[in-house]
């Protein structure tokens, strides 16, 4: 018999991908978002529940694991980390609602990397004793998206709450660091910034940690209110839409706020662009026949809230091996 999983908090399916990689079965899905159900459908042709609130404990399929990128904004260094103050925050103790009534013997939650030191880590002690109180050994670790292969440094927490013994994140098999450049669209309508619009540094030079190659800046007007004298370059350079980035190293996280696609480049021909849309969809290491029908915007904002599928197939891998063939118990 397959090993079975529902995908709560869906989105577009990301947590789904990576864990049918390791031939698990979904058999529920829940997602508020229309536009992410409408994609969804139309990948996995399955129409996600509503509002987590509104679907009876009762009513869940038997499962073996239950999946959970629940909301990250509420503890997102990007948002106002309002934490369980803010509503979407609630939305974990639903999770909890559900694993107290079906009892699923592994539980894989995802979440930004701040979920770690928001309100001094006790956002996570929370979450932590919370599923021991229902029975389960927890582990987390964050993760970064560029050691499973793909060209994007995008840090996630993944929480896995197993009944028996630990599961251990040391034994993940990570991939070498790619490059962005293998990821890029040979041709296409390229959207390019005239020469005049942005200035180059001299000699970028590749951050060993991140592997990012930061080579230039946008010349965009930025707000110039309360910016001390002689630091309006160093404005400009932290504003992440004028930020540009060689195409010989990684790319920085994608955010969900971000939904014009301000994300630029500069290609091995020395000029500056856009990364387009399929590219973006590339370095989430979403595969190439999946089907993107939302409008521009909603699919940026899609992108940023979704996960690096390579990454979620590597936790797959080993939560098969350590859990349902190695054996945790």
């Amino acid at each position: 018999m397959a090993i079975t999983f529902i995908d709560l908090f869906c989105g577009v399916g990301g947590i789904r991908l990576g864990m049918e990689s390791a031939g698990f079965r979904c058999i529920m899905s829940s997602d508020i978002n229309k536009e992410c159900q409408r994609t969804y459908n139309e990948n996995f042709d399955e129409w996600p529940l509503g509002d987590i609130t509104l679907i009876d404990e009762k009513s869940v399929p038997e499962h073996d694991i239950l999946c959970a990128g629940f909301p990250c904004q509420p503890f997102s260094i990007s948002g106002r980390q309002k934490g369980f103050e803010d509503t979407r925050g609630t939305l974990f103790f639903e999770i909890c609602r559900i694993i107290n009534e079906k009892n699923p013997k592994v539980v894989l939650l995802e979440n930004v990397k701040h979920l770690v030191h928001h309100n001094h880590g006790e956002t996570l002690d929370v979450i932590t004793s919370k599923l021991e109180g229902l029975g389960y050994t927890v582990s987390c670790r964050v993760l970064n998206g560029v050691d499973f292969g793909v060209p994007q440094n995008r840090e996630r927490i993944i929480i896995i709450g197993t009944k028996g013994k630990a599961f251990d994140f040391d034994k993940l098999k990570k991939k070498p660091r790619g490059r962005l450049i293998d990821y890029l669209d040979k041709e296409g309508d390229f959207e390019y910034l005239s020469p005049e619009d942005y200035t180059l540094l001299e000699n970028p030079k590749q951050q060993p940690a991140s592997g990012l190659i930061f080579a230039g800046y946008r010349n965009k007007s930025i707000r110039k209110v309360g910016v001390r004298p002689g630091t309006i370059h160093l404005s400009r350079v932290h504003k992440q839409p004028n930020r540009i980035y060689s195409v010989y190293g990684i790319h920085p996280t994608l955010p969900s706020q971000e939904t014009s696609g301000r994300f630029f480049i500069l290609t091995e021909d020395g000029r500056v662009r856009k990364l387009t849309l399929n590219e973006c969809w590339r370095i989430m290491g979403f595969p190439e026949d999946y089907k993107k029908i939302s409008a521009v915007g909603e699919q940026y904002k899609q992108l940023g809230n979704s996960v690096c599928v390579p990454m979620i197939s590597a936790v797959a891998d080993e939560i098969k091996n350590q859990i349902f063939e190695g054996g945790a118990e």
